[in-house]
């Protein structure tokens, strides 16, 4: 079966020219779906944020670290997951470092910091070993990250995802109803064009995007509140969803990172931290508004 659906798929050869079918036939997707996990709401978990960037090195964990902390400081109860399993930061960042006990349901409990809970294959391998996986176990890591955990009452679970477009990014969106994507990127045109690739790719997965936190462009001196821009002002993000946040290169972000305390909890009242709660405001009142239209959608259908 499995070798006749393969020649199914492959390309026909007619006069020396190749043409491929646009749509798959009914026995063809259906084949296809058998090996497809079934999409199904986490049990407590209200709302999944993807942090994600086609682009490594744009400040993809500490976005995601510091927006799961905003998100605390508002009142919400918030798990942070970390999607990179070759490249793990989050324990590094949120300082939590011990590996998560298992309740009677065999499911793993999330270690907590700054009121939010997290999880990452940091936490379940040596801090010196090397994971070297296919994509198969990777795919296997993240739905046990995912479903193999009480995360359990959430309102939002944060995730930070790897560079690219590939198994996680498939496997998360396969496996949970994802309620929304922000983009990172910095202006540089190489970061920009790769982060639009992961835009498209979200977009072809029908997942919402939320806009783009534009990070490093500039630095503001602590001394005399000079503004210094590292990009040319032709240098944009343009192409990419509308922006949410301008993110500075803080100079506490290094030394935040290194102790583990996110900067909007060392330095809750710097222009940085400020940024971030305007973040974590505007997308959780996008949230509400969504509940609110379902509700009165749900309720003028059953009228």
């Amino acid at each position: 079966m499995y070798n006749s659906s393969l020649m199914a798929l492959r390309p026909l050869v007619r006069s020396n020219s190749r043409s491929y079918a646009v749509k798959l036939t009914e026995h063809q997707a259906a084949i296809m779906a058998r090996g497809l996990p079934k999409r199904e709401r986490l049990r407590g978990v209200q709302d999944i944020i993807v942090v994600a960037s086609g682009k490594g090195g744009v400040g993809k964990s500490t976005v995601a670290a510091n927006f799961a902390c905003s998100l605390a400081k508002l009142g919400k109860r918030v798990g942070l997951l970390d999607g990179d399993i070759f490249g793990p930061s989050i324990p590094l960042l949120m300082n939590v470092h011990d590996e998560p006990l298992v309740n009677r349901d065999n499911l793993m409990i999330p270690p907590q910091n700054y009121n939010v809970k997290c999880l990452s294959m940091g936490m379940l391998t040596p801090p010196d070993g090397a994971i070297i996986w296919r994509g198969p176990l990777v795919m296997s890591a993240i739905q046990r990250l995912l479903k193999g955990a009480d995360w359990s009452p959430l309102d939002v679970l944060v995730i930070d995802t790897p560079p690219g477009t590939g198994d996680v990014h498939l496997s998360l969106t396969q496996h949970a109803p994802i309620s929304g994507v922000i983009l990172v990127s910095t202006p540089h045109t190489a970061a920009v064009e790769v982060t639009l690739r992961g835009a498209k790719m979200y977009e072809k997965l029908k997942v919402p995007i939320f806009g783009l936190v534009e990070n490093m462009r500039y630095s503001t001196c602590d001394k005399c509140k000079h503004r210094m821009e590292f990009f040319r002002p032709d240098q944009s993000t343009k192409g990419l969803p509308k922006q949410l946040i301008s993110l500075p290169l803080d100079a506490h972000i290094a030394e935040c990172c290194e102790e583990g305390v996110p900067v909007v909890v060392k330095y809750p009242d710097s222009d940085y931290s400020e940024l971030f709660k305007q973040l974590a405001q505007q997308i959780s009142d996008t949230l509400d508004e969504r509940r609110n239209q379902d509700l009165k959608a749900s309720s003028n259908s059953s009228a």
